[in-house]
């Protein structure tokens, strides 16, 4: 009996008392733990999922991201021709572009909740005002009649669900009656439409328009340029607007109580005529969109996820330090404690995602790092059996998780940190562990 144990004793000692082995053994237990973190990180998608189906869910009750397309003037226009000797009539619209556009308005977020989960709306007050040049030439070529009786402005609502009043369309002095609808359905997929009268006086001069809209929506709010000069000034309470499209504000000014931008565009910088005939250009307008999102950059979820992208990093160095302590004290830990270590490590990531769903990823992250680091400390007590080295092992345990915390926080600055962090650590151990002699140290046997 005695012989047959006597194999598994030599494994045993190997075990306790080989430097190279024990790195062995580590190295094995913190690539096991990289399976649960990868758990987690599923843990977190799948969290981050259901959220992105509330936001779609409440967005498509309140109302979709916004898009303004308009006014374009149209009036028809009738040919007559002659083809294979039969006479042809066609009737195909002039559309007319703003000579000047101006938007104006303030838009106000507005979150809402669906269970554990909050989504981001807005409300906008927007004044749109301009005018439109009815000084044109049109080609006569087998043009029978102009029917300026049948014009009409279309304007591009992308989901009319957030349209909340009356809109009070004004041309020149005249109220105009809006109807739903939109009459440029290749141009204009979704909107409303305003017939104008008694268009043939007013041909040969400029006709002034504006109106109020008062609109609602989520997630992004964007503008076509249709005027020869389109004016875009808002104003909001946001504090993170993300500007994006094919413009970007020509002024912004974004501090803790909000934002204002403004948008100046001209005729030349966009890829479209200030008028033509028939129903084309809707893919060149779509092009020249431009706008801003209300979404939270670097929400809780992808903080989370940013954060256990770490977790290798923060069980190496914490492997790491408890292995140095074995190495300079002299003190045995077996592989099972380190086992038990790493995977308290794997249940700050759970705790942080559980807690954040409830609260502020701050919070969030300032309750699960004093909970993890209190449990790893406690535990440390009974196997180092010393307060200073606890103390030491407290204090740098609170130091990775409050780099990393500042490395969630900088997005734009994530990889520099981190490069420098780890740099830094790596210098530190390679001057602390200088003067130990690795091939002539063995543990202690006794």
């Amino acid at each position: 009996m005695t012989t047959e144990n006597k194999p598994l004793e030599k494994v045993n000692h190997m075990i306790r008392n080989s430097i190279m082995l024990k790195l062995l053994v580590i190295t094995t237990l913190m690539l096991l733990l990289l399976i649960p973190a990868s758990m987690i990180n599923s843990i977190i998608q799948s969290r981050e999922q259901k959220n992105n189906e509330a936001i779609a869910e409440v967005s498509d009750k309140w109302a979709e991201a916004q898009e303004i397309n308009g006014p374009i003037l149209s009036v028809p226009l009738i040919y007559e021709y002659e083809k294979d000797g039969k006479l042809i009539h066609s009737t195909k619209n002039l559309q007319i572009l703003p000579k000047s556009l101006s938007i104006n308005g303030e838009v106000e977020p507005e979150k809402l909740r669906r269970g554990i989960y909050e989504i981001v709306v807005y409300k906008s007050d927007l004044h749109l005002a301009g005018e439109f040049d009815l000084d044109l030439d049109i080609d006569s070529t087998n043009l029978k009649e102009i029917q300026f009786h049948n014009a009409f402005v279309t304007i591009g609502i992308s989901d009319l669900r957030g349209i909340k009043n009356i809109i009070k369309f004004k041309w020149n002095q005249e109220d105009l009656e809006v109807e739903p609808g939109s009459k440029l359905s290749k141009i204009i997929y979704s909107g409303i439409h305003v017939k104008i009268p008694h268009l043939q006086k007013q041909w040969g001069t400029n006709a002034k328009f504006q109106f109020n809209l008062d609109l609602q929506g989520s997630r992004n709010l964007s503008f076509i340029p249709l005027g020869s000069n389109t004016d875009v000034s808002l104003i909001s309470s946001w504090n993170s607007p993300s500007f994006n499209g094919s413009f970007l504000p020509d002024e912004r000014e974004i501090s803790d109580s909000g934002f204002s931008a403004s948008w100046k565009i001209l005729q030349l910088n966009r890829n479209f005529p200030e008028s033509w005939i028939g129903d084309f250009n809707a893919k060149t307008l779509q092009e020249a969109s431009f706008g801003l999102d209300l979404l939270v950059p670097l929400d809780d979820y992808q903080k989370s996820l940013r954060s256990s992208k770490y977790a290798g990093m923060t069980i190496a160095l914490t492997f790491l330090i408890f292995f140095l302590v074995e190495v300079l004290n002299q003190r045995k830990i077996h592989p099972l404690q380190y086992a038990l270590v790493g995977l308290s490590l794997i249940l700050f990531y759970t705790l942080l995602v559980s807690i954040s769903e409830h609260s502020n990823f701050n919070l969030a992250y300032g309750i699960s790092t004093l909970g993890i680091v209190a449990m790893i400390s406690l535990y440390s007590i009974s196997i180092f059996k010393k307060v200073k080295v606890v103390l030491l092992l407290t204090t740098i345990l609170i130091a990775i998780y409050g780099f990393l915390f500042v490395t969630l926080q900088l997005a734009d600055y994530a990889l520099l940190m981190g490069s420098i962090g780890l740099s830094l650590i790596l210098g530190g151990t390679m001057y602390f562990t200088r003067n130990i002699d690795w091939y002539k140290l063995n543990f202690d046997t006794n």
